[in-house]
């Protein structure tokens, strides 16, 4: 069977490697626009490099009426727990040498202020009692709070009324660093193809069934042929999917999202001091998108700053596409989407519109709002982050991820962002069952399913805390987590 996957990105890379693993006798090529792997979005500084498993980001727990609902968090931390195991797999296998050039412990915060404590300490209530959250930490003593996220609190009054959650085992994760370890082994040790500079242009099917994917690389037009397309390509997903001619493709419209960061490099003394990611809540009206976070990031054995983000509304689908390519993947059926879109979500695309134009001098303030004195203690610089596309699906707009798949099981997609890359193995997982599901009834692909995912089960590691301390602690070890107790 031969398997095209578009895009070498995080999703791309996995769902490659993941394919080629349990069934060694696929004939698997991956198509990149751009030079390398995961110089996407997949990249160390196009994204906040947070391991996201719903430790700090209160937009993962939903308030309604004084009812906090965790569900959403915990499938994300269960989901994160799959990931683990698939990269503490390629570590035993000599894949990566190093889990640091790739993934470093960071502490995960939330701090909010006198106006947002009894929610904290409702969502601290709720998550500590589950056992996926049950080593989280609430305080509302300054000192305490101070010695956990010091660069958040130095520059605050003590008698400011504050309040915060810790949890020590939290990452960093370097995407960009990972696929690019992973896809040299794809290559290498697998057999998987990459054709790098191959811009995708157009996907049909042939009078035969096979998908044609016609590209352009290097200046020339060329033609691959497909039994099985896979769609990776972060936002270039929705114009491949408009020419797919599929019946579903006149419900789903792209919105896309820009960003931006303040950055600032700092020694390796100043990351001791400071080793976390601190997530906020967003201001009253503003999108989930704009929790604003301070984060240590650990990139080729440097250590950064990162603070925002801010949001900004790009008409674009990637970084290096121009506006043309988003205006003529629009379809006439999109536009009702799009204009329900802007009537329902107003406030968003004016808050998009008000942030796009936001200057350097609104960011250091916002910085010091959330940091006091923050700006002038090191050198910031905006720095451009990576280009999402947002799902709008009947006419409405989701925050989350689809991965949709023909009924004739040959082409399948991922549309959408967050939590993206953190997941990305559980999802190419649960993308290849859908898509390819006749190699997991074979013995073999059974034996190596079990050998990368002691326990892919999500149901199992929510509801039976023995099993997932269990594997926690054994990918933990793997990835030079140190374990805190209870």
């Amino acid at each position: 069977m031969n398997v095209i996957v578009i895009g070498a990105g995080i999703m791309g890379t996995t769902f490659a490697t993941l394919a080629k693993e349990l069934a060694p006798e696929l004939d698997v090529t991956i198509l990149e626009r751009l030079d390398r792997a995961g110089a996407g979005n997949s990249w160390a500084f196009y994204n906040a490099g947070t391991g996201h498993e719903a430790n700090c980001e209160l937009n993962y727990t939903p308030v309604d009426e004084e009812v906090i609902s965790v569900e959403k968090a915990l499938k994300i931390h269960a989901q994160f727990n799959v990931a683990k195991q698939f990269w503490a797999y390629l570590i035993d296998k000599g894949v990566i040498e190093d889990p640091q050039t790739f993934i470093n412990q960071t502490k995960h915060c939330t701090i909010v202020s006198e106006s947002a404590i009894e929610e904290l300490k409702l969502r601290f209530k709720e998550m500590s009692a589950h056992h996926f959250f049950e080593q989280m930490r609430y305080s509302e003593e300054f000192d305490e709070i101070k010695s956990w996220i010091p660069y958040t609190m130095e520059g605050r009054p003590s008698h400011e009324k504050m309040a915060a959650t810790v949890i020590e085992t939290g990452t960093d994760v370097n995407f960009g660093a990972l696929t690019e370890q992973m896809a040299a082994y794809a290559v290498r040790d697998l057999g998987v193809k990459i054709e790098y500079g191959t811009h995708v242009k157009r996907v049909h099917r042939s009078p035969t069934g096979r998908w044609v994917v016609e590209a352009e690389s290097k200046g020339a037009r060329v033609q691959h042929r497909a039994d099985v397309l896979f769609v990776g390509a972060g936002g270039g997903a929705f114009p491949l999917l408009k020419r797919s001619h599929l019946p579903f493709r006149s419900r789903f419209a792209g919105f896309p999202v820009g960003g931006r960061f303040l950055q600032a490099s700092i020694s390796e003394e100043q990351a001791a001091h400071y080793r976390a990611k601190t997530y906020g809540k967003a201001k009253v009206g503003a999108p989930p998108m704009s929790v604003p976070h301070l984060d240590l990031r650990v990139v080729d054995g440097k250590h950064y700053l990162l603070f925002g983000p801010f949001a900004s509304f790009k008409p674009v689908l990637e970084r290096g596409r121009g506006f043309l390519d988003y205006l003529t993947s629009i379809r006439l059926h999109d536009i009702p989407g799009l204009l329900n879109v802007a009537l329902e979500h107003f406030p968003l695309v004016k808050y998009l519109v008000s942030e796009t134009f936001k200057g350097e001098k609104s960011m250091f303030e916002e910085l010091d709002s959330f940091a006091p004195g923050l700006s002038k203690k090191f050198d910031w610089k905006p720095v451009q982050a990576g280009q999402r596309v947002q799902i709008i699906k009947d006419g409405d707009l989701q925050m989350g991820t689809e991965i949709l798949v023909s009924k004739d099981k040959t082409y399948g997609t991922l549309l959408g962002a967050s939590p993206g890359a953190s997941v990305s193995p559980e999802v190419m997982l649960r993308c290849l069952e859908q898509l390819i599901p006749s190699i997991f009834s074979k013995e073999e692909a059974k034996k190596k399913r079990n050998e990368i995912f002691p326990e892919d089960d999500l149901e199992t590691l929510i509801n039976n805390p023995d099993r997932y301390r269990e594997i926690r602690d054994a990918v933990n070890k793997q990835l030079g987590i140190n374990q805190s107790r209870p």
